[in-house]
């Protein structure tokens, strides 16, 4: 095969670590660049700069790695969330800080946030899966939050929690989609303004 632009040099010996997460990172360039199914194993051997051999040591199949990128970006996801509810005990500001929280996602470096939110793989079980857990879990944190500051039902209050993961990630997707026309805080701002006059209607206890 011919050696493509972004290929790294074989040859150098890592720790199984190190070696894992350069295969990942690999991985990445791919999977965002192409998809899952247009990618190969052999481009992403290449781009790591190992033989298939040692690509396969780590991982058994393309879905296994598929998978082990998105369980690492999909928990990176969860804690950025979880950070930005911790962050204060102001509801207002945290409104504002999950919001950021899934602009930051979408805004970082690899475009990572395709593997999550952007996968040609959503309808394949174990991805669904994931997405679904992480959502879920972003939604949850936020819905007790809610309970235990409005005494909302545990029922509503994880309906308001997926509505305003759904804003979030939706209006971040598509700011990113219109190459940034707005600024980044200001658009985080605009979205949490929205968020907040809806949230902020519910009496707190």
């Amino acid at each position: 095969m011919t050696a493509t632009p972004d290929a790294r040099p074989r040859g150098t010996r890592l720790p199984r670590l190190a070696r894992r997460r350069q295969l990942l990172g690999a991985a990445q360039e791919v999977f965002v660049a192409q998809g899952y199914h247009a990618a190969a194993m052999d481009e992403i051997a290449e781009r790591a700069g190992v033989s298939k051999p040692v690509l396969y040591q780590h991982f058994p199949g393309k879905l296994e790695l598929y998978l082990a990128l998105l369980d690492e970006h999909a928990e990176a996801l969860v804690k950025t969330v979880r950070d930005a509810l911790e962050s204060t005990t102001d509801n207002k500001l945290r409104v504002q800080a999950s919001m950021q929280a899934f602009y930051d996602f979408v805004a970082g470096d690899g475009e990572a946030y395709r593997l999550v939110f952007e996968s040609d793989l959503r309808n394949v079980a174990p991805v669904r899966a994931r997405v679904d857990r992480a959502n879920q879990q972003c939604a949850e944190m936020i819905a007790q939050v809610i309970a235990e500051d409005t005494g909302a039902a545990s029922d509503e209050a994880h309906l308001l929690g997926m509505g305003l993961v759904g804003m979030a990630e939706v209006s971040a997707r598509f700011w990113l989609s219109q190459h940034r026309a707005i600024p980044k805080d200001t658009a985080e701002k605009i979205i949490a303004r929205l968020a907040w006059r809806g949230i902020s209607g519910f009496p707190q206890i």
